[in-house]
């Protein structure tokens, strides 16, 4: 596990073994506040250890940017905390959340003690204010990845905790491109010193404005190879010619998982615009 000081009392740490996923502790002189868990449980215990023993406090809050098993699932290591998240999130948690772990649990022995703890507090819409030490953290909807997406600005330093509302490589198998395409703009009309992504490297201010144009562009080229693609006789045939590389982003993203990304996002706009050109020849 990575780990690094993004300013004062702000700290971000990277798993060495799954996509790269990150997470945020923001720490107070009396308690911390964990942004997101880590994929695999003895990282997230790692993440833990650092914060009470190294930086003397205890985990009061735990913020799940969004129900997805990197994000959420190591909530149970952190027992004495108060989880939060979006209303949908909450939601999310419990209607998918059981099953998937005891797949999870059948294929890795490391998930046996995991449990679903969910959010004890939640908000629907607007903003939820949480203040740890002198730093006012601000949870707002973040949708695009997936439906329940928050963000969570640290506003005294502007660094932005995204989830994955903003990576490397935007997904939106579980969500919707749109909304997806809205929230990286409004991240980019953020002012922002640091964007601290759901999965890669923080982002400098300097960089900001090239890695938002740099999505934003990514997103229309999908949008555009995948609605092509639609109005083919060989759909699935056109669709290949759009790789990674000529839609703007690199496979090698991502600790190489970059260019199975795009593929599925690929397939999941064409089955979406597919069902669209189905419905207006009805």
């Amino acid at each position: 596990m990575q780990r690094e000081r993004v300013s004062e009392n702000v700290f971000w740490f990277q798993s060495e073994i799954y996509a790269q996923v990150t997470a945020g502790v923001i720490t107070g002189p009396q308690w911390a506040v964990v942004i997101d868990t880590l994929a695999m449980p003895e990282e997230t215990l790692a993440m833990r250890t650092y914060i009470e023993e190294e930086l003397a406090v205890p985990v009061r809050y735990v913020i799940n940017t969004h129900y997805h098993a990197d994000h959420s699932w190591g909530n149970s290591y952190f027992p004495n905390a108060t989880v939060v998240s979006s209303e949908a999130t909450r939601v999310a948690l419990a209607e998918r959340a059981p099953a998937a772990l005891e797949t999870a649990r059948r294929h890795n022995p490391s998930f046996q003690h995991t449990r679903i703890i969910l959010p004890h507090m939640t908000f629907d819409s607007g903003e939820l204010n949480l203040r740890v030490g002198k730093k006012n953290l601000i949870l707002m909807n973040a949708p695009g990845h997936s439906q329940d997406g928050i963000m969570v600005l640290v506003e005294e330093d502007r660094v932005l905790f995204a989830g994955d509302s903003f990576m490397p490589l935007p997904y939106i198998v579980d969500g919707n491109l749109e909304d997806l395409t809205a929230t990286i703009k409004h991240i980019g009309r953020m002012g922002l010193e640091n964007i601290v992504q759901g999965h890669g490297d923080i982002i400098l201010r300097g960089e900001i404005d090239d890695a938002v144009k740099e999505n934003l562009a990514y997103l229309a080229a999908i949008r555009k190879a995948a609605k092509t693609a639609s109005r083919r006789r060989d759909p699935e045939s056109e669709l290949e010619k759009a790789d990674i590389d000529s839609c703007g982003k690199s496979r090698v993203l991502l600790a190489g998982l970059a260019g199975e990304l795009h593929r599925r996002n690929l397939r999941h706009l064409l089955r979406q615009y597919t069902a669209d050109e189905d419905m207006l020849t009805i």
